[in-house]
């Protein structure tokens, strides 16, 4: 077994990302760990200390590697709602298809697991809804700002009812929902925040 001055701690950690991501952190023990990443316990828990600390560290490179250029992409994108479009899409293709397929988000798997009451866990799920919500804040101002969307909506409540949809989204992937039924369910909620094309209409003729 290596020690712990004899592994790249960085590629041990991506290694328990992906094993708490895709089995649950709850039913993983550290004899899981020891044998996915072939270290031993006592280098595991000098780097990373016990199940706790790791499950926290894990939690903060699925956040650091996989949620935040996500949400810097879409802060970023000037499109508005069809930005926001975008990214559920690319969202529900994410956990429907491809190498990580059913294994929903490692961030909303850990809401529903004992892991969330710890400090260092918690911390990390606050964080990751504050900036998915400040994303989704942000895609709408400019949604409002190209008229895209009705009149007097409450863009904060607005952005926390998507932030909620892209969990439900989650959960509902790892259930093995129809990719189409939640493509459907976006739309829906997108089409009560946009602007009646009469309205946009009347409008123009003014």
């Amino acid at each position: 077994m290596p020690d712990v001055k004899h592994f790249d701690p960085d590629a041990a950690l991506e290694q328990v990302m992906r094993l708490f991501w895709e089995r649950g952190a709850d039913v993983t023990g550290i004899a899981d760990v020891v044998q996915a990443t072939g270290l031993s316990r006592s280098s595991l828990y000098a780097t990373f200390g016990g199940k706790e600390r790791l499950q926290a560290a894990a939690l903060g490179r699925y956040l650091e590697r996989r949620s935040r250029p996500v949400f810097d992409a879409l802060a970023a994108d000037r499109r508005g709602l069809p930005a926001v479009a975008s990214f559920f899409e690319q969202l529900v293709a994410a956990r429907c298809t491809g190498e990580h397929a059913r294994w929903g988000c490692l961030v909303t798997n850990t809401h529903t697991g004992a892991g969330r009451e710890l400090p260092e866990v918690r911390q990390v799920l606050d964080a990751h809804h504050a900036e998915l919500r400040a994303a989704m804040r942000a895609a709408l101002t400019v949604a409002a700002g190209l008229g895209q969307v009705r009149p007097g909506l409450d863009l904060d409540a607005a952005a926390e009812t998507l932030a909620l949809l892209a969990y439900g989204v989650n959960l509902r992937s790892r259930a093995g929902a129809d990719p189409g039924d939640l493509l459907a369910g976006v739309r829906a909620v997108l089409d009560g925040f946009t602007r009646p094309a009469t309205e946009t209409v009347t409008e123009t003729h003014h």
